[in-house]
């Protein structure tokens, strides 16, 4: 499958796309702070970040600039800017693939203006405005399921048939897409893992990624050192750890939802998870053929 951004193609034909993660964030669930403190924005650093990223074997770097973890609060677009097209010009300028992860239109228009290939919108395309900025820009978009917002979204979530209903919102969201002239290959779906699910829905839509792959698209999954992951190692009994003390069990997610029909894996430790991806394609590959 290949997935369109801007002038280009990805191709999981041979191996599954790998996004590593910049947050340019002070309040970020588990690196908030690393790049971002006060009024400080510490361009180099990100962009030292986002280049080993690259080294390490990511396909994309995705740079952010508001967090959405659970109760975070809205971030003002101009001090997204601030935090965001800096960086994202500088990492375009050196190579690199670069996505930018934001829901406001004047932020997403500035990052493509800066070389962005890619908007990951976690509200996918919920703007009108965004869809005609990517149909226009031709650049590659992710289109997320998020139930609710994320001051509230983890606030008793709950759905009948939580794989059914994720699969028909990303359907319903990218016929609205291609309605509003977006290229159908320059889609990527994501259900969003925990944002507004509980861990049994994480699981269960960890378990049945085919079921969105069947809408046509490639699949993107973000697990990495999210909370369940925590819950799930305590519940065995082991001591919960940090949320960079999670990339091993992030590894373990990685490995599975490749198996399981993922084309693009969204990580913090790009190093650690270019290794899990291999090893699984080989494996996954290799039935295949």
């Amino acid at each position: 499958m290949t997935w369109r951004i801007r002038h280009d193609e990805l191709s999981t034909a041979d191996h599954t796309l790998v996004m590593g993660v910049v947050n340019m964030t002070p309040d970020s669930f588990s690196d908030g702070g690393q790049l971002v403190t006060g009024d400080a924005v510490m361009v180099d650093a990100a962009v030292s970040h986002g280049l080993a990223l690259v080294d390490a074997g990511c396909d994309i770097v995705d740079v952010g600039g508001e967090s959405t973890r659970p109760g975070a609060d809205p971030v003002d677009p101009a001090e997204e800017l601030r935090r965001v097209v800096p960086v994202v010009r500088r990492l375009t300028e050196s190579g690199a693939v670069v996505s930018v992860d934001t829901r406001h239109v004047d932020v997403a228009a500035a990052a493509i203006d800066a070389g962005a290939a890619i908007v990951n919108d976690v509200t996918a395309l919920a703007d009108a405005d965004m869809a005609t900025l990517v149909a226009e820009s031709g650049v590659g978009v992710v289109l997320m399921h998020m139930r609710g917002v994320p001051q509230t979204m983890q606030e008793n979530p709950s759905y009948g048939d939580v794989v059914a209903e994720i699969a028909a919102f990303l359907a319903d969201r990218s016929d609205r897409a291609i309605a509003g002239g977006i290229d159908p290959g320059a889609i990527c779906v994501d259900p969003g893992i925990g944002f507004g699910k509980t861990t049994d829905h994480n699981l269960e839509i960890l378990r049945h990624i085919d079921r969105f792959a069947l809408l046509g698209y490639p699949v993107l999954i973000g697990t990495s050192r999210k909370g369940f992951l925590g819950r799930i190692l305590e519940d065995s009994g082991v001591e919960a750890p940090p949320p960079a003390g999670r990339d091993a069990a992030t590894m373990a997610t990685v490995a599975l939802a490749i198996a399981h029909g993922a084309s693009v894996v969204r990580v913090h430790d790009g190093a650690g998870a270019f290794q899990a991806a291999r090893i699984a394609d080989a494996i996954v590959r290799s039935r295949r053929r």
